[in-house]
Formats: structure tokens, sequence, C-alpha cells
């Protein structure tokens, strides 16, 4: 990170200067006004507020029905993917350091000679080399919410969620009105002492993170379609002594008759969560009516594991719950038929619009992927940058990739509720334990959330020139690499020179060129970007603002750090920024050859030829182009961004 641009400040970088308008708590009644109205603060409506937070000219205002901070969460698988977004809001190390690392994965099996006992059939690698720079982790839901919380605590904003506030009613008024802030909400308050007061906050946009019984959807007159498989399942956390050889790998366990258990490690080295299988529902029926206890799901445990013993000292928390993936038909409040003259000012995500099981540890992650996604785009649209087009391909993006999710979710639920095969009988039904394991590791990249692909749409373009840049797909996230930083030789992650901060990223990959050479395509295209009056750099950064504020532009090169000679590149990869005109030195970067990781050779990069790939706040490829088309760079943001008057 970067800091004492305008001026030396002791003390933590990571606490900003707060805004005029900063909350300073919600002691008293909430917000007549705000630009988001944020219901819900789960994982989805934390990670849409902390990106929210971190711009002061933007007033949010995020409610939740509990009467504070979770402090036992249901969810604590964090895939790859999401760890990646993580380090962009700046705490991916506090989740590292306390969690619980997946690195492989065992499968256990009825013993072929001994039907009642287990054996274990298969050990496999979590994840594959080279997916992501982090690993799959394991860590209390509670835990991520604390970090959202500080990062937002520490925001230009100091936004804080009103708790103990049930939504009673959300309306939007019709476009005819001619209101600024269409969407009214109502409150009851819970808390002591104020009891049935009723609060109104008028909103410019408002998002259901409220959960799948989701008053926020009902309002706009959505629903959730999908069937129940009529599948109870138990889920404990548990610190137990047991002889079974693999209570700190994950494990997927399949008896040949008393269900399944799917065993996580948990952070700490001695807690562990039991996802149990039990028994099938009759029609209609709800898990509720079995009025099972933690005693009965200790026991159903202790069975499938057999011969291993399994004596639980203390159940520190428990649930029971139905197989279902259900799904919404769109995201935001436009009818389908109406998006060419309606705007979205309603939105839902997370369990709002889709539901599914949890043992394939996607909910949480792709709920909160909802939110990344959102938040740049409200932020955009609010500080009159992005067209409000763009709104409209949140809920197409998104409700794309949950569809994708319910069918990975139906198929893997099926699967591992299936009793496995006896291959001592040719009439046996069930499911083949290899089977199962290959389709774990087919499925790898998908749960580590790293394959996401948006189709072509206003901020998603066609795939024109992907062969310049064959590892780094358009429509899917931003495949990181190592690289060293010219200026200073640090070796680094090319991904982690983007944060969470609403900015459109330009990786311009060099070609074979000198760069410091005056004519050749690199000091074109920085030139152009310099001065030129189609630059998407001057077109759309604020008079006044830093020359990165809005489009932060990154050069990587071919040669080792020491052949090149940082005074002798293009000036406007040395940006004066600040009060003090200070030289930005950290735009340039190599490829790291010491280590053998060649950023050019890693991602398929063309070396003769280059390339600039464009990133979007999200973390997502939105395009790949020459170094030379110029006019396609700057056609591409002025189909959706608005030029500074």
């Amino acid at each position: 990170m970067q800091f004492h641009l305008n001026g030396f400040k002791a003390g933590d970088p990571d606490i900003s200067e707060p805004a005029a308008h900063a909350a300073s708590g919600h002691d008293g009644v909430l917000p007549g006004k705000v630009d988001v109205l944020i219901v819900g603060s789960g994982p989805t409506g934390l990670t849409l507020a902390t990106q929210l937070s971190a711009f002061p000219d933007i007033r949010t205002c995020i409610v939740e029905q509990k009467e504070g901070p979770l402090r036992l969460g249901q969810a604590d698988g964090i895939a790859c993917r999401t760890v990646e977004m993580f380090h962009a809001f700046g705490f991916s190390e506090r989740v590292l350091r306390e969690a619980y690392w997946v690195n492989e994965t065992s499968f256990w099996k009825p013993d072929d000679a001994q039907r009642d006992r287990i054996v274990r059939s298969g050990r496999i690698q979590d994840t594959e080399d080279g997916l992501s720079e982090f690993p799959h982790v394991i860590l209390n839901q509670a835990r991520v919410h604390d970090f959202y919380l500080d990062v937002m605590r520490d925001s230009p904003s100091r936004l804080e969620p009103a708790y103990s506030r049930r939504l009673l009613e959300l309306t939007v008024a019709g476009p005819e009105t001619g209101t600024s802030h269409p969407v009214t909400a109502r409150f009851e308050r819970l808390d002591a002492g104020h009891e049935g007061e009723v609060e109104t906050v008028q909103a410019r946009f408002a998002v259901g993170c409220d959960g799948a019984h989701s008053t926020v959807r009902k309002s706009i007159g959505r629903s959730l379609h999908g069937e129940s498989a009529n599948q109870a399942w138990g889920v404990m956390d548990v610190l137990a002594v047991t002889d079974f050889p693999d209570i700190r790998m994950k494990s997927a366990i399949h008896s040949a008759s008393e269900g399944s258990v799917l065993i996580i490690p948990r952070e700490g080295g001695y807690l562990v969560r039991l996802y149990i299988e039990l028994d099938k529902l009759n029609e209609n029926e709800r898990v509720a009516s079995r009025q099972i206890t933690s005693d009965r799901l200790v026991a159903a445990a202790q069975r499938i594991l057999h011969p291993y013993a399994l004596d639980v000292k203390e159940v520190a928390w428990w649930s029971v719950y139905e197989i279902g993936q259900r799904l919404c038909d769109k995201f935001d409040d436009v009818p389908e038929q109406q998006e060419h003259e309606q705007l979205p000012r309603v939105f839902i995500a997370g369990d709002a619009c889709h539901t599914h099981s949890p043992k394939a540890g996607q909910g949480m992650n792709v709920s909160m992927q909802d939110g990344f996604n959102l938040g740049w785009k409200l932020a955009a649209v609010l500080r009159g940058r992005s067209s409000p087009q763009i709104l409209h391909t949140y809920s197409s993006e998104r409700q794309t990739v949950a569809k994708e999710l319910i069918d990975f979710d139906r198929e893997f639920a099926k699967m591992f509720s299936a009793a496995p095969k006896d291959p001592s009988r040719t009439d046996s039904t069930g499911i083949d334990p290899a089977e199962f394991q290959r389709y774990f590791v087919k499925q790898g990249r998908f749960t580590a959330g790293t394959e996401t692909c948006y189709y072509p749409s206003l901020v998603s373009a066609e795939p024109t020139h992907q062969e310049l840049a064959a590892g780094l797909p358009i429509g899917m996230r931003f495949h990181s690499a190592p690289v060293v930083r010219l200026a200073d030789a640090k070796p680094m992650h090319l991904g982690h020179a983007g944060g969470a901060d609403g900015r459109w990223r330009l990786y311009v990959f060099a070609d074979a060129q000198d760069p410091a050479s005056p004519d050749g395509r690199l000091a074109a295209l920085c030139d152009f970007l310099a001065v030129s009056e189609r630059s998407p750099v001057r077109r759309y950064t604020p008079a006044g603002a830093d020359v990165d504020a809005v489009i932060d532009v990154r050069a990587v090169f071919q040669q080792g750090h020491r052949a090149l000679a940082l005074d002798a590149m293009p000036a406007f990869l040395l940006p004066r920024k600040g009060r003090h005109g200070l030289v930005d030195y950290e735009k340039m970067f190599c490829a790291d050859s010491k280590s053998g990781q060649d950023v050019f050779d890693m991602r398929g990069i063309d070396r003769e030829r280059g390339c600039v790939v464009v990133v979007r706040p999200d973390q997502y490829v939105a395009h790949v182009l020459p170094l030379d088309a110029h006019a396609e760079l700057a056609g591409f943001f002025d189909g959706f961004m608005v030029a500074e008057s």
C-alpha cells in the first residue's frame, strides 16, 4: 500500500481520514436519506458495504435485524478466489494467519472385505498447483465479518451497521415521480427502550442481503424457484478425541449403510466440523419435525466412522438443515422485457436470490462475489463516472454464476448422499467411490472460485484479440503472477498492485522492443494515454484529481530489472501526484527471471507484440488489446463511462 502522498502522518496507515459526513454511530435514528441502503449484514452485505465505505462522497447505510455482530458463523470454507478478493480489501494476511489451510483431501469408503468398516480409498492435493497464489482455507464466518467491520470502521465513511432493526416494508416510486431517492424503507426498532419505534429511510438504491427469507426480495415480487431433495443433514463443530487418522484432513467418508460424513478441520488445531447425513425426509416434511438433537448427530457420526472411535468432549455449535437448490430468475427489480426503458433501483444478493447445500463450501464465497460485483458498479454510477446502464450487468452476470452453482451443487449433493456400490454384487446400485473422487478433482477449479466467466457486455468485451494473452481469458478473474518492481527490486505479485478501490487497471505488457525507445509501441501508447483527447485517462479523470484516480496504468517489461534504466522510461509511467507533485515509482514491473516464473510465459503473453489487459475494479479481465489499438481502447471505455464536462 502507498501512503504519505499528501504529507507525512504518523500512526496506522490503514486508518483513513474521516469524511465530513462520517457516521458517528447508530445510537440515534437512521439517516433520513442515503445513496445506498443495504439490508442485512451477513458476508454479502458486508462485502458490499466495505466496498462502498471506501468512497467518502457516497452515503451508505447498512441495517441488520440481529442485535449485534455475528459471534458464531455457519459458513467456514474460503475459496482461493475469495482470498484473492480479501487481499484487495487488505485483510488476507489476517485470514491466512488464523485459518486452517486445506492442503489435501482424503476419501473413505466401505472395506470390500468387511462392509461395516471404512477404509481410505484415496488422497489428493486439494487445489492444483498454480491455480492461485493463495490457498483454500477454513475460518469461522464471524471472523470474516470482524475483518470487514474493521475495514469499514477505518474507512473515510467510518461505516458501522445499525443493529436491531427489522424491515417492515420497502417500496419503489415510479420514474414519473421524478424523485432522486425513489426507494423508501420502513424499519421497526427492536432494541431495549426503543421497541416498536418506526424509522423511515429513503435511498437512491437498495440492496437486499437479508437471507433466504428476504423481505426485500418479496417486496420486488421475486421468488426462489427450485425443489428440496428431501434429504436432512446435520452439521456440528466439536472438540473430540478420536483414533480416526485423518481427523486433521478434509475427508469425505461413505459408509455402506449408515450414511456419509464430511470432515472439515477448523482453525486452532483442535476444532472439527462434521457434516452428517441423516434420514430421508418424507414428501413435504420439514426437518424441524424430526426434533433432532446434538446427541443424535454424534451417534450418527460414530456409526459412520466405525471402526474408529469418536468421543465428543464439547459441541461448540450444531444445526440441522435440508438440502435444496433454489434460484431467482432475476436479481433486480426490473422486469426482463423492460430493461431498455427502466433502470434497476433494488437488487438482491447472496441467499436472498440463490440457496444450496453447504457441503461444497460455495455459498458464502459466491455470495461475497455478488457484493463485490455490485459494489463498484453502484459506486461508479453514484459518482457520475459510469452510465447507469452498467447496473443491468449485475443481474445478468451473477444470475448466470448462481445457475452454474445450483447445477453443480445438485450433482455434488446427489453423489455425496448416494450409497457406495458393493463390488461383490453385480446388481449393486449407488456411486462408485472412485467416480466420486474423480468428480471432486474435475470440479476443483469451480470449487476454488476461479472458473467464473462473464459473457460479453458493456463491461466485458468480445475476445477479438485473446491470442495476445491466452492465459488471461476475457471474462475471467485476472490471474496474478510473480513480478519484480523496477524501482526498488521488490518481488511481488502483479495482481496485488490493485486494491478494492473502484479503479480500473490497464496492465500494459511491453513488446520485444526496447521499452525506453521513443519510437516504440509502448512509447506511443503512453503518449496517447497522456495527451490525446481520445485517451480514456484524460477523458474520464476528474479535473484536479491524480492521473490514476479512475484508470490505473501499470507496465510490465520482459527484461530483468537490472537491465533497464528507470529514468529512461516514458514519463507517463512516472506520474506526479498529490499536493506536492511527488513521483509515483510503483507503476513499472519486470519479469521475475530469478524465480523462473516469467509472467509472459505463465500467462501466455505474446512476446513479440505485447498487449494491454484491461481489468475491472472487481479483478475480472474486461478486454485484451494490441498495444497500438488506441481507438479500440478508447471505444471500449466510451461505451459505458461518462466524460468529465
